[in-house]
């Protein structure tokens, strides 16, 4: 088979493959750039053609299929968080505050709890 030839590949792979070429066009990413990253996302989740018959039955890894073409990414995400932090609100200053609650009932039992183990005090 000469080298390139996309006999080995199933059905289901030629239109993974054909569907993740169209998405990078629209992207504006050449035909023939598109072409070879899209082949190379199908080979990357199957690990090539698998009409001949050998490696039937092993799961497919779909991680490169998720890794592109994410509006914002992480980093839009984390910006989010970052302002709502300075802006000094949420659950970090709740969070405060219930720890002091927590820590004044705390200080309170301690000093019944005190008296009780103590028994007579000597004066």
């Amino acid at each position: 088979m000469p080298r390139g030839d996309k006999g080995s590949y199933t059905g289901k792979q030629k239109r993974q493959a054909e569907h993740i070429e169209e998405g990078y066009e629209d992207r504006g990413v050449s035909k023939d750039e598109a072409e070879r990253r899209a082949w190379a996302t199908v080979n990357a989740s199957s690990g090539g053609g698998k009409k001949s018959g050998s490696g039937r039955g092993k799961r497919e890894n779909k991680a490169p299929a998720k890794k592109g073409g994410k509006k914002g990414g992480k980093a839009s995400k984390g910006g989010a968080k970052k302002a709502a932090s300075k802006k000094g609100g949420g659950k970090k200053a709740a969070s405060k505050k219930a720890a002091g609650k927590k820590g004044a009932s705390k200080k309170g039992g301690s000093k019944k709890g005190g008296s009780k183990k103590g028994g007579a005090r000597k004066r």
